[in-house]
This record gives structure tokens, sequence and C-alpha cells, in this order.
């Protein structure tokens, strides 16, 4: 069952792909639906995604195939096509017969400076940060700007881009996105040792920091890296 947002995207995504074939961008996206920022279509391109209604296009931005449709509108198209005397619905089309989007780079909400200080809710909206697709995977993802030397030995340097996935959970070892007692978010290797919450710089000059578990928030993982050169 779909929210009434995630039925009016994935209309307006179908009939943006059966018309040029090229899915809508998050922009016109955010204006068709009346959302206040485009951080708000990711949040519903996701959930489509995960309920399997559409699928990101591999090396491709901004790239959206509709995969199937909703009961209600497959039924409704499969009449129309019958009145049509057309043996093959829009809605039982196979993805290959429709041009495929050309776009290759998606915004993503880029949330500040990671060491910061604040939580990483509190600076929502603040402004996105366009990505290649090719980077990031399923799921929702936000970018930070990395502040400092302490994960250089992971390749990851001080004023790059960590393109972080939305999650609260992590394995032992993942890089993730950990807030610290309410008050810092950091970078950090993440590791479990006698029932504390270990988490490690990638860096000799530094020490690793041991906290409670009730110290430690996970808010992602890292997906990737962008970085620029000045």
């Amino acid at each position: 069952m779909l929210t009434k947002k995630q039925h009016e995207l994935l209309r307006f995504i179908q009939a943006r792909l059966e018309k040029s074939g090229i899915s809508p961008s998050f922009e016109e996206m955010k204006e068709a639906l009346d959302l206040k920022s485009k951080s708000g279509v990711h949040r519903l391109i996701s959930a489509l995604e995960e309920r399997g209604f559409i699928r990101r296009l591999p090396n491709r931005a901004r790239a959206l195939e509709v995969i199937r449709q909703p009961d209600d509108v497959s039924v409704a198209r499969s009449q129309q096509g019958a009145a049509n005397s057309n043996t093959t619905s829009p809605a039982t089309r196979a993805p290959e017969t429709m041009p495929q989007p050309a776009n290759d780079v998606i915004e993503i909400p880029l949330h500040g400076r990671i060491a910061a200080g604040v939580p990483i809710e509190a600076l929502e909206g603040q402004s996105t940060l366009p990505v290649p697709a090719a980077l990031l995977g399923s799921g929702e993802h936000y970018a930070l700007e990395v502040s400092g030397d302490s994960m250089i030995e992971a390749g990851i340097l001080d004023g790059d881009f960590a393109l972080v996935r939305r999650t609260d959970t992590a394995r032992d070892g993942e890089i993730v996105v950990a807030l610290v007692r309410d008050e810092e978010a950091t970078l950090k290797y993440l590791r479990r040792e006698n029932g504390q919450v270990r988490l490690d710089p990638a860096n000799a000059a530094y020490d690793p920091q041991l906290f409670a578990p009730n110290e430690v928030i996970v808010q992602g993982k890292l997906a990737g890296l962008l970085r620029r050169y000045h």
C-alpha cells in the first residue's frame, strides 16, 4: 500500500518516461508534488525502490525505471489496452522497450561539516550536493564535508565530501557517522569490545575512544567520497 505522495510520484515518473524516455529531475519532482525540499523527494524515491516499484539504473543518476505499478493502476491500464485492441498494455510492457534515461547525477542533502558539533538532523535542508549515481547504491544518502585529518590513513582527507548511507546499524570495522553524547558527529571506524563502543581513527597520531553503548548513535555508513582539486 503506497502513501498518497508515493503514488503521485510514481505516476509522475511513469508519465514522464512514457512521454520523453527521460526521468524527471529532483527539482521537477519537488515542484510537481509541492514539496518543500529535495530531501523529501529522495525519501519518497527510496521508499518506492525498497518496495519494488522503481529501480535506479546503474551508473546513472536521476535515472529511474518503473518496474511495477500498484494493482489499481495496472487494472485500469489493462482495461484501456483492451479497449484499444492492444495486446500489450503499458503496465506489462518490457522495460527494455522504453528509451533509457540519460541523466548521470543525483542531488543529495549536504548537511555541513562532520565535526560541526551538532546532530545530523539539525542541519537538514541546508543545501544539496550533485553526486555521480555510480557512487551510490540503494537507500537514502546524504553528504558531509570532512573536517580534520583523523581518517587520512583510510584515504579520507580534510575537505573531502563523505557520502553516507543513512542507517542506524553497522557491523564492526565499518566506517560510520557516529553521534557521540548527542553533541558531536564524527566519522570513525566502529568496533565493539567488552560491552563498550570503540571509535577508531585512521591516523596513528590519534587514540581510539571508548564509550558506553548508550553514548553512541550510528547515523549512517560511509558509501563513497567526493574530492575537489583546486
